[in-house]
């Protein structure tokens, strides 16, 4: 009878772990028809474009869903640097994508200058400073621009004032800004007199004024280059991203938010 006992607990032994290795492998098995997730750091000033192409390209490729990270260029750079899990890097800088392919993050054949933008100056809607000129800027109590350490608009926005001898003379009258859209925020606040922005972020709004074009000369090249970080987990849906990012579909997008084309 003990010998019939113990062959029962046995058995119900061998079952029930047999159950649990099944769950198990269960477990670890991938969920069929997952999505595979991609991350892309991106400058601010892209968002409503990237948000466009995000939606048809989610459409002709359900298995990928598009994430994005969007700041100041030189802050994205800097967490990418610091390990950040990221697929693709767009930057509004040539500068700061170069530090990520010195740093061997980024292979040089693995990017391209994409788009390019303009430096405008703008000021709010209802302004009654008198600014109608870059000259005039003299008349501005407050101006916001971008840091320039971190925010590409904002490094050109003083290289513009430098060009013009106007950066010493109106330096305690700056506000700086975390990344561009903020200096457009503070224009259209009115907590600023004037602020200096790209151009595809200002035609966006319907409380600011474009009071005049930078000249191309007073700055850096505006480039945007893109390009796929090295990150094996997810290199071939990177890869499908990047190349539909420079189809015509996607490039005529970037040209209705104000964008250049560079290919």
């Amino acid at each position: 009878m003990k010998k019939t006992y113990l062959m029962i607990f046995l058995m119900m032994m061998l079952v029930m772990a047999g159950a649990g290795c099944s769950s198990d492998e269960t477990e670890m098995k991938p969920q069929a028809g997952g999505k595979v997730e991609l991350t892309v750091s991106a400058a601010v000033s892209l968002q409503d474009a990237l948000n466009d192409i995000k939606k048809s390209f989610e459409k002709e490729n359900a298995n990928v869903e598009v994430h994005y990270n969007f700041g100041a260029s030189g802050a994205l750079q800097q967490q990418i640097s610091q390990g950040a899990p990221v697929d693709l890097f767009f930057s509004a800088a040539e500068d700061k994508f170069d530090k990520l392919i010195e740093e061997d993050l980024i292979e040089e054949k693995n990017g391209i200058d994409l788009v390019g933008n303009d430096l405008v100056l703008v000021v709010p809607k209802d302004s009654k400073k008198g600014i109608g000129s870059l000259e005039d800027l003299t008349k501005a109590d407050k101006i916001s621009i971008g840091t320039p350490e971190s925010v590409p608009a904002g490094q050109y926005a003083k290289q513009t004032l430098e060009n013009m001898n106007l950066f010493k003379e109106m330096e305690d009258r700056l506000v700086y800004a975390k990344d561009v859209r903020q200096v457009l925020t503070y224009v259209e606040t009115g907590n600023v007199d004037a602020g200096l922005v790209y151009k595809t972020d200002a035609l966006n709004s319907s409380k600011v004024e474009i009071i005049a074009a930078v000249q191309g000369d007073l700055h850096d090249p505006i480039i945007y280059p893109v390009g796929m970080v090295n990150n094996l987990d997810h290199a071939k849906e990177a890869k499908l991203f990047y190349d539909y990012l420079q189809t015509e579909a996607s490039m005529k997008i970037f040209e209705k938010y104000g964008f250049k084309n560079l290919k």
